[in-house]
């Protein structure tokens, strides 16, 4: 008696001013929650008998929307985690919007916009996704994921900013004028589809060294968060609904405070960001008003299930139970929760549902399988079976001895980065570092040698050389802060 309203939000930009009108028409057939899916779009299920009412107000509006079918996925990209996630970059948010805009067209195939030096955002769900070089300013990495399969192909040359658009629709048409060779096909050669672009129509360079994949480190995306001069407010609803009188109300505060924006993520939550801090009472008034809980615990936010999957957040919640009575450290770690073949996560750790028995429709004895990526890197699109056919009551035992595999897999890693650190250097323990940096407010200690592996700040890294913008992970006070400090003072081993 349903059906879903799918509507794109580019890049999970969204105006203020036409998300309240898309409220407005949503109120006007009855409409109390929606949601936000993984692809950075509204989701809004209605009745079947008020759709058209719906649609004609969307339509009126002159809002793009699909019904129960995603022929058009939503393009996807970092930009809500820009500013206060992203630093040292040269994109910026005027570089995604300028790409945005170039986009004319409604791509048949997932797109995803990224900088690489996050994992907020996934890199790789999309088939077409242009990663931010390091190499060069304006440039972009190209991976290709052919669409219905885990063939994954990295171009060896960067395309300039300006023209990610006019590539993006050129290798879209290649892929389907060729369909049976670069669609749902296991053979698929990134070679083959290259060789039928025309690469002088566009402005490249060879790109000196293959992509890197920022490895893993989820920020604490929810609550009102300072940054630079400003504040952000990240806002989750364990139960992905989002009450349509609550969004109105921000809508308008965010008009009324002369923000023009606000941003969907790939964890279907929203960001606000740019709040200055005299309007900083006003949102907290908004969250007292409507009762929103904030700071819910990490071990439940770093989950990622499908979109209008009530059966696969039963699930979540089950585990987030399970880990939050055993006190089972998550850390770093994400999970998916898959219960459809042919849908797709963003996961360190998977948990996969099949039937035991699936035989003309008949489909019993429901099992899960539990998969850990390559290296645990949710970007990673290979990895292992850690453990098969797991009936539900013993899932969350199986799912701590994969953690526990994480947290091992981390630790060789590490020591590893040490050993090899103090073997170049001449150093042979972490003893022999005479001194230390210190923070004078909170008196948090960085140590060169591990680094922060969490800040993706590698193990052996001089605090001279740590980015000017550098502060300190608990206080959030700026590098010139710190006071350099012998070991011993802090009687450390």
């Amino acid at each position: 008696m349903q059906q879903t309203i799918i509507i794109n939000f580019a890049g999970g930009i969204i105006s203020p001013g036409n998300l309240y009108n898309i409220l407005v028409a949503a109120t006007k057939v009855g409409i109390r929650f929606v949601r936000f899916g993984l692809r950075q779009q509204l989701l809004i299920d209605i009745t079947n008998y008020n759709i058209p009412l719906f649609t004609r107000e969307l339509n009126k509006l002159g809002i793009d929307h699909e019904i129960d079918v995603n022929k058009y996925p939503n393009i996807i990209s970092s930009y809500p985690a820009q500013e206060i996630f992203i630093r040292n970059t040269w994109l910026t948010e005027g570089v995604y919007k300028d790409i945005l805009n170039n986009i004319d067209f409604k791509p048949l195939t997932k797109v995803n916009i990224c900088d690489g030096n996050q994992s907020f955002t996934p890199m790789l769900t999309g088939n077409i996704n242009w990663i931010a070089s390091s190499q060069a300013d304006h440039y972009w990495h190209l991976i290709i994921r052919f669409p219905k399969t885990n063939v994954i192909y990295q171009w060896d040359q960067l395309c300039y900013t300006n023209h990610i658009a006019q590539l993006t629709k050129a290798l879209e048409e290649i892929i389907k004028d060729n369909s049976a060779i670069f669609i749902d096909n296991q053979d698929a050669k990134g070679e083959e589809l290259f060789s039928l672009l025309n690469q002088q129509n566009f402005i490249l360079r060879p790109a000196e060294k293959p992509v890197s994949l920022s490895s893993f480190n989820l920020p604490y995306y929810e609550g009102l968060n300072r940054y630079d001069n400003k504040y952000w407010l990240g806002i989750y609803r364990r139960d992905e609904l989002f009450s349509v009188a609550f969004l109105k109300k921000l809508c308008q505060l965010c008009l009324d405070t002369k923000l023009g924006q606000l941003c969907c993520t790939s964890w279907k939550t929203i960001i606000i960001k740019g709040i200055e801090e005299k309007d900083k009472k006003h949102w907290n008034t908004l969250l007292e008003e409507f009762e929103l809980n904030m700071r819910h615990a990490a071990n439940e936010l770093n989950f990622q299930v499908e979109d209008n999957c009530g059966e696969g957040l039963a699930l979540k919640h089950f585990l987030v139970n399970h880990f939050s009575n055993e006190d089972i450290r998550t850390f770093g770690i994400c999970f998916g929760i898959k219960t459809r073949k042919k849908s797709e996560v963003f996961s360190s750790i998977l948990i996969q549902k099949r039937h035991l028995i699936n035989f003309l429709g008949l489909k019993i004895f429901p099992v899960y399988d539990i998969l850990c990526a390559k290296d645990f890197n949710p970007n990673e699109r290979t990895g292992e079976v850690f453990s098969r056919s797991n009936p539900r009551f013993i899932l969350p035992e199986q799912v701590r001895r994969s953690i526990l595999k994480f947290y091992k897999y981390r630790l060789n890693t590490i020591q590893s980065s040490q050993q090899n650190h103090g073997a170049q250097s001449g150093l042979s323990r972490p003893q022999d570092v005479a001194f230390l940096y210190q923070c004078n407010t909170c008196l948090t200690v960085y140590n060169e040698l591990i680094g922060e592996i969490q800040h993706n700040i590698n193990p052996g890294t001089p605090f001279k050389d740590l980015p000017e913008d550098y502060c300190c992970v608990l206080c959030e006070e700026n590098k010139s802060n710190f006071a350099k400090i012998d070991q011993s003072a802090l009687q450390l081993l």
